[in-house]
């Protein structure tokens, strides 16, 4: 390695360490202020490191641990079965727009992306879920409305240009069918884009709080990040009204439980990142540039 190779992985080395340090200040600030008094928040600030340690805003979110771990389990059910019946829909759709034997392949990408920039808008769509298709205080109603992504598709479609075809007609000649070519063969080779928009749909699935909004109104059914969005609200009013009413509020710990709230939902789905991450810059390039 010549010098100025060295020189040039040195700086870059660096420059990535440092990157990665402004990265993760602020997760470490979000740590140290929940496990911080409410009353040090108030009068100092967040700061790196629980200058005064405390577990108060733990023990307000968990008082009732039954609620808390009942809406993680919807919402772990709600993220599993939909990123995987998103993820087979979307890499099956992609796939078939991408044959260069469907004639009609042209037509449906086309309306596919039209649905992309046009569409009916919020309330046809509700209305046709509530009044149509039955969806109030369903648990599918949490991911079947959102399966299908044109984006994903369209990603999709432009990874699998990649995939030569004759491994499709080879397989069509040994007698193989369109859905076990796509199963056994084309699924396997598309693993980059499969963790990428894989990744994609659990983060949304995870992260979304609309559809318990509109659809579910019974507080079983609540996901995680409703749930403590309802917390939230609660909070926020209680401090009005306990501010109206000339109580003195400084000692809830209404900033030390947003830490809290953050840490408690952020913290499962951030794990999928070191299973992902080699497929993932793959997966989204090759597709993107394709497409």
């Amino acid at each position: 390695m010549t010098k100025d190779q060295l020189l040039f992985h040195a700086v870059g080395y660096v420059l990535v360490a440092i990157f990665s340090v402004i990265c993760i200040i602020p997760f470490v600030m979000v740590i140290s202020s929940s496990f911080t008094s409410e009353h040090y928040i108030q009068t100092s600030g967040f700061t790196l490191f629980p200058a005064d340690f405390s577990t108060e805003a733990y023990r307000f979110v968990f008082r009732n641990p039954l609620t808390i771990f009942r809406a993680y389990g919807v919402t772990l059910l709600v993220t599993a079965v939909g990123t995987a019946l998103a993820v087979f829909l979307n890499t099956m759709t992609g796939y078939v727009l991408h044959r260069r034997d469907f004639k009609w392949r042209n037509y449906f990408s086309f309306y596919f992306f039209f649905t992309m920039l046009f569409n009916g808008g919020l309330v046809p769509w509700y209305i046709l879920c509530i009044k149509y298709l039955d969806m109030k205080n369903q648990l599918f109603a949490l991911f079947v409305p959102t399966l299908i992504s044109v984006w994903n598709i369209l990603l999709v479609k432009g990874f699998m240009m990649s995939v030569p075809h004759e491994i499709t007609e080879s397989a069509k000649m040994d007698g193989a069918g369109d859905f076990r070519i796509f199963v056994r063969l084309i699924l396997p080779l598309s693993t980059p884009v499969v963790a990428t928009i894989g990744l994609f749909t659990s983060l949304f699935y995870w992260n979304d709080w609309f559809a318990s909004l509109i659809f579910i109104s019974d507080p079983k059914l609540y996901t995680l990040q409703y749930l403590l969005y309802n917390l939230l609200a609660s909070i926020e009013s209680l401090r009005m009204v306990t501010a109206a009413s000339g109580i003195v509020v400084d000692t809830f710990p209404t900033e030390s439980i947003k830490m809290a709230l953050t840490v408690i939902v952020t913290g499962p789905i951030i794990l999928l990142y070191p299973f992902v991450q080699k497929y993932f810059v793959k997966g989204l390039t090759i597709g993107a540039v394709k497409g």
